[in-house]
């Protein structure tokens, strides 16, 4: 959005389509007209802020952002100046938002004196590619260490309950519970070595087509039995969303476990977990070692009302052995990297008190433009046909 923007065309009806095309585009868009207030924002931006377009227009901008925030300080820049601005990582928020990292842009309209439109791109977006090589790496790490464990510790260790179950026939009946001490030990490290184990699975994923929201059905009914039986549990759900490639089995472990943290990181009187899907296109990996890119359009989020992440835990987060809890392994978050990871995909995560978010990001199952509805082809246009000899 480099220099001013022109709306083209002074015929009537033509302020509406340049709306039109601000509301098609993937990021939160705000136009602030001559008088200071808002005159219009996308539909992304109506979710940004966390509020509809009915409670933004009309109003000014520092009423979605607090007054000093560097937002309402760079539209009265280009207000003044007229001359487009950018910045990059500005932190803005509000208590409806929670904080967020974003890069702004600010241009004046060159048929509207002293209107402005403002574009927001979360950092977010551009560190996932970072942040996947990281989870990654992370889960080769532990890969190699399961399979030292496997074959170093867990025979070692067979051989020592075998002799406490020996022992424990010749002791007096007061000391046996100090040989049940040593086989109740030895089991608890065994099965240990067993969850690690699933890390140094290297066999490709035997992927099918799967509808994710059946998965999130399935993992809510669990959850709602179990995990989360005293949580409220929503869903806002875009029902028009393709199937995934990849295992079902596997990606109900990955919502099971994010949703069952989020039930621990919440109190029960007031808790409450979401979970949403959306279909964000635009957002595009490069896969490493190749010139090829790959779309993750769709988006699965799982946000809770509890305390939060804490700062100093966050960079870690998907490591393996990182818990708060005190009877954790640390290995929960690391596998839910690795099976997203396996499915070409990311996760990240963004928290701040009473608002965390993670968020999952996959690619779709490629349909052959022959077996689209004209309707679905209005939806998933970005996909349809992007190399699929199908769709030639």
């Amino acid at each position: 959005m480099a220099g001013a923007v022109r709306i083209s065309s002074g015929k009537a009806g033509a302020h509406s389509a340049h709306e039109n095309i601000l509301d098609a585009l993937p990021h939160p868009v705000v136009k602030v007209a001559a008088d200071g207030n808002v005159s219009f924002v996308n539909a992304v931006a109506e979710q940004f802020f966390a509020a509809g377009a009915s409670m933004i227009v009309g109003r000014p901008p520092g009423e979605l952002v607090s007054f000093s925030s560097p937002l309402v300080a760079l539209i009265d820049q280009v207000q003044a100046t007229g001359a487009s601005v950018t910045e990059y990582g500005v932190g803005i928020g509000s208590p409806r938002m929670g904080e967020r990292e974003v890069d702004i842009q600010v241009a004046p309209i060159v048929e509207e004196p002293g209107a402005v439109v403002a574009m927001l791109q979360e950092r977010t977006i551009a560190h996932k590619m970072d942040r996947q090589l990281t989870h990654r790496g992370a889960a080769r790490s532990v890969m190699g260490m399961a399979a030292v464990l496997a074959h170093e510790i867990k025979n070692p260790l067979s051989g020592i309950r075998g002799s406490a179950q020996l022992l424990e026939m010749g002791v007096a009946p007061e000391d046996r519970h100090l040989t049940r001490l040593i086989t109740d030990e030895v089991d608890r490290i065994c099965k240990l070595v067993d969850s690690m184990e699933v890390f140094s699975d290297q066999r490709p994923l035997a992927a099918e087509p799967v509808n994710i929201h059946e998965v999130l059905d399935h993992v809510r009914r669990l959850a709602a039995t179990g995990v989360a039986r005293n949580v409220k549990v929503t869903e806002e759900y875009d029902p028009s969303l393709p199937p995934v490639p990849g295992s079902r089995d596997q990606l109900v472990q990955v919502f099971l476990n994010l949703i069952k943290n989020a039930a621990e990181a919440v109190d029960e009187a007031d808790g409450e977990i979401v979970i949403s899907t959306a279909y964000r296109p635009g957002v595009r990996l490069s896969v490493p070692g190749s010139s090829e890119r790959v779309s993750l359009p769709l988006e699965v989020c799982v946000r809770d009302n509890g305390a939060g992440v804490p700062p100093d835990l966050m960079p870690h987060l998907f490591d393996p052995f990182v818990t708060t809890k005190s009877a954790g392994t640390g290995l929960g978050l690391a596998l839910v990297a690795k099976i997203v990871g396996d499915h070409g995909g990311v996760i990240e995560c963004d928290s701040q008190p009473r608002r965390t978010v993670f968020r999952v990001l996959l690619p779709i199952k490629r349909i052959p433009l022959k077996d689209i509805t004209a309707g679905e082809r209005s939806v998933h246009g970005a996909l349809i046909g992007d190399g699929d000899a199908d769709a030639q």
